[in-house]
């Protein structure tokens, strides 16, 4: 017989309201009120956990931060793949952006521990990015890296404003152009390979 599942603890059921509050509609709109009300506890309960709305904010960010998963797909296609992920979820109803981005345009430049978590999360997607184009022989890696994570950033911002996830598939078509352009051969939808850089 399987056993059930284990209970979430308290502080999970608070860091899943506030995450699912948080996301959909806005740190600042939501209040310690409202995420204790919907979970029918007290505010002394949420502050046993979290000691202020602050820490939630940190606790929601860092959960957030995940980091992609490790992938035998070959490293063009890695890159290219993450345009596909966008287009799902940009197809997604309740798809509202990048919370990290979100966290600091709601809460301002003196949100500091906001934006140290939003900068760490941002960097860490372009050594993703940098580490693949490595792998792939492509001279200013850095560089290219960067301008990837443009492109996805970008298509976020586009698809928010025209509700279009076909913005993904426009961002992977000029990443298939930056790749090219870097040397790595795209010979096909599913022929992708390094073919060096041209000296």
């Amino acid at each position: 017989m399987a056993s059930l599942p284990a209970k979430p603890s308290m502080k999970e059921r608070i860091l899943d309201t506030a995450d699912r509050l948080f996301y959909l509609r806005g740190i600042r709109a939501i209040g310690v009120d409202t995420i204790v009300a919907e979970i029918g506890i007290s505010k002394r309960t949420l502050y046993n956990h979290f000691p202020s709305k602050d820490a939630l904010i940190s606790a929601y960010l860092q959960r957030r931060f995940v980091q992609p998963k490790p992938s035998d797909k070959p490293p063009a296609e890695q890159i290219l793949g993450t345009f596909d992920s966008l287009e799902r979820r940009f197809s997604h109803k309740d798809f509202r952006g990048c919370p990290f981005v979100n966290a600091v345009a709601e809460l301002g430049a003196d949100a500091k521990p906001v934006r140290k978590i939003a900068i760490a999360f941002k960097e860490s997607r372009r050594l993703w990015f940098r580490d693949l184009l490595i792998q792939l022989g492509v001279t200013d890696a850095e560089g290219l890296a960067t301008q990837l994570t443009l492109l996805v950033d970008g298509s976020i911002a586009q698809d928010l404003v025209r509700d279009d996830p076909a913005m993904a598939r426009a961002a992977k078509q000029a990443a298939k152009v930056l790749l090219a352009s870097a040397g790595v051969r795209i010979d096909g939808p599913g022929s992708i390979s390094a073919q060096g850089n041209k000296k």
